[in-house]
């Protein structure tokens, strides 16, 4: 099963979004957003920008 992305309102009336695995398990959740379309972008630029992301290492 492929993972999805999930769009819902918070319990503060603003939108979101997450990323979810295809066993269910929630790996990324976005930041709150004021209006739908919002989020919808939000949802498409990490589609766009995520594919070829590196992975790097921060240290404190």
């Amino acid at each position: 099963m492929a993972g999805k992305f999930e769009y819902f309102k918070d319990t503060s009336g603003k939108y979101r979004f997450r990323l979810k695995a295809g066993n269910g398990e929630i790996i990324a959740v976005s930041e709150a957003y004021n209006s739908l379309d919002t989020c919808l972008n939000g949802i498409e630029s990490v589609k766009k920008n995520a594919p070829d992301a590196s992975v790097v290492e921060v240290k404190a």
